[in-house]
């Protein structure tokens, strides 16, 4: 189930919140998934309740992802589990290959959705968060929206966690104060021109 892997990889959700999620919380038209419950395995029963830091929350589905997840919850109701398990009330179990941790290699249904999706084998669940933050600070994401984006209390809490992914912004900042420069220094040397 590679898209399971790509909406982890994508949006930032945590695995309770993938778990919970109904066909009602993707709005297909303006491409985001709302994060508004999480489900949580304890012992051999499902405790669905809010999002880690108690808000619902917003997140970005890419085009190609949010076109993926129309196709794959086209035959589902509103209020149907996009990912489903037969058994445990609908909710899947969080992966736990037998003798190894969870970014582990072997013949589980995740191994399986980690290689079609084209991942490292060794890849944890949590990983995938990282990787959305990630993919959105390359894409030029302020930081209150990741903020946003990952459900975090702060912005603080955010740059604490990620300030290395936020290094390249000094050269994109450096590269844009030289192009300001340059654009002032042009703009000087027309104005003399036509003295």
């Amino acid at each position: 189930m590679p898209l399971l892997v790509y909406l982890a990889c994508y949006t930032g959700m945590r695995w309770g919140e993938i778990t919970g999620l109904r066909v009602g919380d993707l709005d297909f038209e303006k491409r985001r998934v709302r994060i508004v419950r999480n489900a949580v395995e304890s012992g051999s029963k499902f405790h669905v309740g809010t999002p880690k830091s108690g808000k619902k929350r917003t997140a970005p589905l890419p085009g190609f992802l949010a076109d993926e997840l129309k196709d794959f919850c086209a035959e589902k109701s509103h209020a149907s589990l996009v990912f489903e398990a037969p058994r445990r009330g609908g909710f899947i179990l969080r992966p736990k290959p037998k003798g190894r941790s969870e970014g582990g290699t072997g013949g589980s249904w995740w191994a399986l959705a980690k290689e079609e999706a084209e991942v490292p084998p060794q890849m944890r669940i949590h990983d995938m968060r990282h990787t959305a933050a990630s993919l959105a600070v390359q894409s030029g994401a302020h930081v209150k929206v990741l903020q946003h984006m990952l459900g975090h209390a702060s912005a603080a809490m955010t740059l604490d966690t990620y300030s290395d992914l936020f290094d390249d912004d000094l050269d994109q900042v450096s590269e844009a104060l030289d192009a300001h420069r340059s654009e002032q220094l042009r703009m000087k040397c027309g104005q003399n021109v036509g003295k």
